[in-house]
C-alpha cells in the first residue's frame, strides 16, 4: 500500500544542538554527514567523529546541516577528518518537500547540465523563491550546493588521476578554470598542486591510484555500519540482467553499466568489511563522476542510517529477532529508473526469475547478443520501437512495456531519486496494466523512498500476517516502511527455508 497518511517528521530535523554536541564530545561516527560541526575560533569545519585532540567549547561552535552552509559561512575544511568524504544525510532521501527533491537532484549532478532557474522550473517555484527556501533550511542556496559539491568531485581527480588541473576543472562542472582554483584553496585551504603532491600521505582516507587512462577511476564510497552485505549482495544478483549486470557472490563484487548525461559507464562495486565501498569506475566521459556516484550509492542505499532504522523497527517485537539477525540491511535503489520500471512490470505477474530471464531477452532483442561487455539496458525510445513478440509476454504485457517506453521517452531522467514521485505514480497508475504494487515498487526502488510498505506484495503481506503485524504496527515504524517490506521478505525466506 502507498502512503495513507503524512510522512513522519524526519528524526534528524529535530536535533537540538545540545545532542549535536553530545554526539561531537562521543566522537560518534553515526552523526558523520548527519550535520557539520563549524568552529568558529579556528575557522574550520568538522565531522562528528573528528580525531583531534583537543574538543571546541560548545559556545564556539556552530552546527550546520551542509558542508555549503559551512563554506558560506567562511570556514574551510579540516584536513584531519576531511569532512566532504562522508555519507550523504538520510534526510534527503527522507523529506519528500521542496527542499528534500532540490538536494536529490543537486547530488545527482543536475545543476551541472542546467541552471538554477532550470532547477527552479522544474521543482515549479521561482529562481527568488528556491533560493530562499534552501538558505532557510539548509543553511546555503542551490548553487553552494553544487559548488561544495564539485570541489569534492575536484579532490577526487586530483588525487586519482593525472588530469591536468584545467581537465579537472572542467571535469568537475566548474566554469572556469580561476573559479576551480578559488574553490579549491577556499575550502581545502590548499591549492591543487598542493593536494595532488599530499596524495601519498593521505590516499587511506580518500582512494587508490588510478590507471592512466582519465576515464579509470578508484574511489571509496563510504557509509554508516552495519551493512547487511552477506544479504545485499546475493539479493542484486537475483535482479542483474545478463549484459546489463552481474555479481560474483563469492568475492563480494557487483558490475553494473550505467547511463550518464554524457555517455555510459561500467561500475564495480566491491563490497567488504570496510566502512566503504571500493567503486572502480571507466566512464566515457570523466565529467560524469558526480552522477555516477550518486547512481552507484543509491543503487547500494549508501546514504542510509542503518542504527536508526533498525532501533525503529526493533520496537516491533515479532519483527525484532530478524532486524537482529540482519543488521544494517538496505533497501537497494537503482541505477536506471527506467530499466528498473520494466522489471518491475515484467515481475508484477512472475517470479523475480521469470522477470529476469525475459528482460534478458529483451536486452538481446533490441542490443543484439549478450557479450562480455556491460552495456545500459535498452533506451526507452528503442524499446517503444521494438517487437517483443516471442520473449514469452503476453500480449497485454507488451502493450504496457511499450506505453511505459513511450510514455518516458525522452523523460527518462525523472525516473530517478528527486524527479516528481507523486506526479510519475498518478502518470503510472493511468497505463493500462500498470497497478499499485507496481507503482509503489518503482516508488521503493527508482525514487528511493524509504517509506513504503508493498502493499499487494504476497510474500510481504503473508510474512506480516503470519508475524501478526497490522496496520497499526505498520504505521508505527514510519517512515522506514520500505526497509520493514524487506526485512518481511527476508524473514519470508527464513521461515520457507528457501531464498
Amino acid at each position: 500500500m502507498a502512503s495513507t497518511m503524512p510522512p513522519q517528521r524526519s528524526p534528524y530535523a529535530e536535533l537540538t544542538d545540545d545532542q549535536c554536541y553530545r554526539a561531537l564530545k562521543a566522537r560518534d561516527a553515526r552523526f558523520d554527514g548527519v550535520f557539520i560541526v563549524g568552529v568558529r575560533t579556528t575557522g574550520i569545519y568538522c565531522r562528528p567523529s573528528c580525531p583531534t585532540p583537543v574538543q571546541p567549547l560548545q559556545r564556539n561552535i556552530d552546527f550546520f546541516s551542509t558542508t555549503a552552509a559551512a563554506q558560506r559561512s567562511g570556514l574551510r575544511a579540516c584536513k584531519r577528518c576531511r569532512p566532504d568524504a562522508v555519507p550523504g544525510s538520510p534526510e534527503w532521501s527522507l523529506r519528500d518537500d521542496l527542499v528534500g527533491r532540490a538536494m536529490r537532484l543537486i547530488a545527482r549532478g543536475w545543476l551541472d547540465t542546467h541552471s538554477v532557474g532550470d532547477l527552479a522550473r522544474e521543482l515549479g517555484v521561482t529562481e527568488r523563491h528556491l533560493r530562499r527556501l534552501m538558505i532557510d533550511s539548509v543553511g546555503a542556496p542551490p548553487l553552494s550546493i553544487a559548488r561544495a559539491q564539485r570541489a569534492q568531485t575536484a579532490r577526487v581527480l586530483i588525487e586519482t588521476t593525472p588530469m591536468s588541473f584545467t581537465d579537472v576543472a572542467f571535469a568537475s562542472g566548474f566554469s572556469s578554470l580561476r573559479q576551480f582554483n578559488d574553490t579549491v584553496r577556499a575550502v581545502f585551504d590548499a591549492t591543487p598542486t598542493k593536494l595532488r603532491a599530499g596524495t601519498g600521505s593521505r590516499r587511506s582516507d580518500g582512494a587508490a591510484p588510478s590507471g592512466s587512462h582519465t576515464g579509470q577511476l578508484s574511489i571509496r564510497l563510504p557509509h554508516r555500519h552495519p551493512l547487511a552485505a552477506a544479504h545485499l549482495i546475493p539479493w542484486w544478483s537475483k535482479r542483474t540482467v545478463a549484459g546489463v549486470a552481474d555479481v560474483d557472490v563469492e568475492t563480494g563484487v557487483i558490475r553494473t553499466a550505467l547511463r550518464l548525461p554524457r555517455g555510459t559507464g561500467i561500475a564495480q562495486l566491491t563490497i567488504g568489511s570496510h566502512e566503504w565501498v571500493q567503486a572502480d569506475l571507466a566512464l566515457d566521459d570523466v565529467a560524469d563522476l558526480a552522477p555516477a556516484v550518486a547512481q552507484c550509492r543509491a543503487m547500494l542505499d549508501l546514504d542510509a542510517d542503518p542504527e536508526q532504522i533498525d532501533a525503529t523497527l526493533r520496537t516491533l517485537p515479532a519483527i525484532r529477532p530478524y532486524v537482529e539477525a540482519l543488521p544494517g540491511l538496505r533497501s537497494p535503489g537503482s541505477v536506471d529508473g527506467f530499466a528498473t520500471a520494466v522489471f518491475a512490470v515484467l515481475g508484477q505477474q512472475r517470479s523475480v526469475a521469470a522477470a529476469r530471464t525475459i528482460a534478458g531477452r529483451i536486452v538481446e532483442r533490441v542490443d543484439g547478443p549478450v557479450g562480455s561487455e556491460l552495456r545500459p539496458f535498452p533506451t526507452a525510445e528503442a524499446l517503444a520501437a521494438a517487437d517483443l513478440d516471442g520473449l514469452g509476454l503476453n500480449g497485454r504485457a507488451i502493450d504496457t512495456i511499450h506505453a511505459v517506453a513511450e510514455q518516458f521517452s525522452g523523460r527518462v531522467d525523472e525516473l530517478a531519486p528527486g524527479g516528481d514521485q507523486q506526479g510519475i505514480t498518478e502518470e503510472l497508475v493511468a497505463i493500462k496494466g500498470i497497478g499499485p504494487w507496481t507503482a509503489n515498487y518503482i516508488a521503493m526502488r527508482v525514487f528511493s523512498d524509504p517509506d513504503v510498505f508493498l502493499g499487494g506484495d504476497l510474500i510481504a503481506e503473508r510474512a506480516a500476517l503470519g508475524l501478526g503485524i497490522d496496520e497499526a504496527a505498520l504505521n508505527s515504524v514510519r517512515p522506514w516502511r520500505s526497509y520493514l517490506t524487506h526485512h518481511l521478505w527476508a524473514a519470508s525466506a527464513s521461515l520457507k527455508g528457501t531464498s
